[in-house]
């Protein structure tokens, strides 16, 4: 948690409260940190850390927004910044989804 607060105060961004959620209660069974979060701006982001050795491919994107969906449901709040922070190799494609989709896609994390 302290990487996550000092990675996005590098960006500008102050959080204010931040909650990890696990997979499992949202019902996945994949290998994924979660976290919603409010700025000091009173932002809401959902903050989703993939940190895989195999190349995140488009299918991958399909999952992570059925993820996102699960996740607003669950919460009851519709997030305004979706964020996808990242240390495997991305496929352009699955970027560009993710990019016409408005997600935060960061690949430098950790």
């Amino acid at each position: 948690m302290k990487e996550l607060t000092n990675y996005f105060m590098n960006k500008d961004i102050i959080f204010k409260q931040i909650d990890s959620i696990t997979p499992k209660e949202i019902g996945s069974r994949k290998k994924i940190d979660i976290y919603h979060a409010t700025s000091v701006k009173k932002e809401f982001y959902a903050i989703f850390i993939v940190d895989t050795k195999s190349r995140f491919l488009r299918k991958n994107a399909d999952d992570l927004m059925i993820l996102c969906e699960t996740l607003s449901t669950h919460l009851d709040h519709n997030f305004k910044k979706k964020v996808l922070l990242i240390s495997s190799p991305l496929c352009s494609k699955a970027k560009a989804y993710l990019k016409e989709n408005k997600w935060s896609v960061y690949i430098d994390f950790m």
